[in-house]
């Protein structure tokens, strides 16, 4: 038997509630996992409450990411004792997740905990972080380095924001930071913001084109949002996309990327290969300051977890929820 968060759908409506489950219940895979931590994401804040469409069948078990020892393998790649690591896949949408005290997986979705993380450290970063390497490894790869000129993070205050500042700065960027909420100010510069400006400058319509500013950008706001960052992105400049806070949308034109040769760099993190992966978690383990980690995130325990929900979607969550479903 193993506690869980359970969500489930039917005549008497949608609801979310801590469980006693059944390991018997566990879908197919051929590892079994016993979970240490997990983390509340803004894809498991929508499917706990209910918000988006996120949960593909009931009942789920939400929890996009989770670390944890593995207790059973028929996979090749794994044995009893392993710590291993998981970032989406699918896993709390189409099948049960993290937040949960066990987990059966398919092998091929694990990678090893990266050396130097602790399991708890490794959910502190968890999909927020790892989103954030793969956007920096993108703005890389397409030539975007410090000398060119200053990179924007919006959604600053939010799990994704919070690591690619901490990321570029880091690497030598001049980062500046679009937030909602000014009275963070210190904690961003903490991060290694150089500068705060108001969400409210790029959140509005604005024109085709703007004053050229941005050497690279690092999106997860969407909307209005990314369309000005494109608008006033510098000739060459990459920005990348890796959420929809403000809208799915994309009110925009080709102006940027016709007169510019701006790229709009899209990045998942669901569904990336497995050398992608450990990429951009062997650039985390080298690249992040694991001293910030403490101002990055809190842990809760699984309970905490349901209402703590509401409060991200609300907007008042800062950086990182690490879940230790064992409390």
């Amino acid at each position: 038997m193993f506690r869980a968060i359970l969500i489930d759908k039917d005549d008497h409506g949608y609801r979310a509630s801590v469980q006693t489950l059944d390991e018997a219940q566990l879908p197919q895979g051929d590892v079994r996992v016993r979970v240490s931590h997990s983390t509340l994401n803004y894809k498991d804040a929508l499917a706990i409450t209910g918000r988006g469409p996120v949960v593909r069948q009931f009942p789920m078990v939400p929890g996009i990411d989770l670390a944890g020892v593995v207790e059973d393998s028929s996979h090749p790649d794994y044995r009893a004792g392993d710590a291993v690591l998981l970032n989406g896949w699918g896993v709390g949408e189409s099948h049960w997740g993290g937040l949960a005290q066990v987990a059966r997986l398919k092998g091929d979705w694990l990678i090893p905990l990266p050396a130097g993380f602790s399991a708890a450290e490794a959910m502190a970063v968890g999909t927020a972080g790892y989103t954030a390497m793969l956007a920096v490894l993108a703005l890389e790869r397409n030539g975007v380095t410090p000398p060119q000129g200053e990179v924007l993070v919006t959604g600053a205050n939010g799990g994704v924001g919070s690591f690619a500042i901490a990321l570029l700065a880091r690497l030598g960027y001049r980062v500046v930071a679009s937030t909602g909420r000014p009275q963070e100010a210190d904690y961003l510069k903490a991060l290694g913001a150089a500068e705060i400006i108001e969400r409210a400058a790029l959140a509005e319509p604005g024109r085709p084109l703007a004053r050229e500013r941005w050497a690279g950008a690092v999106d997860s706001v969407g909307s209005h949002t990314l369309a000005n960052v494109c608008a006033g992105t510098r000739y060459g400049g990459t920005v990348t996309a890796c959420g929809l806070a403000q809208g799915m949308e994309f009110p925009a034109t080709v102006a940027p990327f016709i007169l510019r040769g701006v790229t709009l760099a899209g990045i998942d993190s669901v569904m990336r290969p497995r050398a992608d992966r450990l990429q951009a978690w062997q650039r985390l383990a080298r690249d992040l300051d694991k001293g910030l980690l403490a101002s990055m995130s809190r842990e809760i325990g699984l309970e905490e977890a349901i209402p703590a929900a509401g409060e991200l979607l609300a907007g008042r969550v800062r950086g990182r929820v690490v879940v230790d479903v064992n409390r």
